[in-house]
C-alpha cells in the first residue's frame, strides 16, 4: 500500500531542480517505491571538502532534499511540513561517482513526520545516515476552520 496522498512522477520531482541548490549540485531523483524516494548527487568539486572527500553537508543536503520531498508527497493539499530536526552520522568517505539516498518513513503522524535517509556510495556502502524530523501544519487558509 502507497504512502502518497499527492502523486508526482520522477520528471515532476526533477522539474524543481532550476535556481535551487538541487540543481547546483545536480541531486537527480531517479525512483519511487510505494513507501520510499530515491535521488542521487555526484561527488565532484561541487559537492567535495577541501581534503578531496563528499562534505557532510553536502550529504546532509541530499538527505533533507529527499525526506521534505517524500514528506510533503505524504501530505493533503488542507497541510505542509517544514524541517524540524536533521541529524547524520557519516560513517566512509567517498572521493568519487555517485551516491544514492534513500528515504523510508518511521513516523507518519498527524503534527511530526520522522524519516531515515540512508546513503550509499557506488559500492552500496553505507557512507551516512540521516533522520530528519518534519513539523507538519495547517495551510493558513485552513486554520479558521
Amino acid at each position: 500500500m502507497t504512502i502518497w496522498k499527492k502523486e508526482f512522477k520522477i520528471e515532476d520531482l526533477n522539474g524543481f531542480r532550476k535556481n535551487t541548490i538541487l540543481g547546483h549540485l545536480n541531486i537527480e531523483f531517479v525512483e519511487k517505491g510505494d513507501d520510499f524516494l530515491i535521488a542521487t548527487m555526484p561527488v565532484d568539486q561541487r559537492t567535495m571538502q577541501p581534503m578531496g572527500i563528499l562534505h557532510g553537508g553536502a550529504s546532509v543536503v541530499l538527505a533533507e532534499t529527499l525526506g521534505s520531498s517524500a514528506s510533503y508527497m505524504t501530505l493533503d493539499d488542507s497541510r505542509y511540513s517544514v524541517g524540524l530536526e536533521v541529524k547524520a552520522n557519516h560513517l566512509k568517505s567517498a572521493s568519487n561517482g555517485l551516491v544514492r539516498g534513500t528515504a523510508k518513513p518511521v513516523h507518519l503522524g498527524r503534527t511530526t513526520q520522522v524519516w531515515d535517509i540512508s546513503v550509499e556510495n557506488e559500492k552500496k556502502e553505507l557512507i551516512c545516515v540521516s533522520r530528519l524530523t518534519m513539523a507538519v501544519l495547517k495551510n493558513s487558509s485552513d486554520q479558521a476552520r
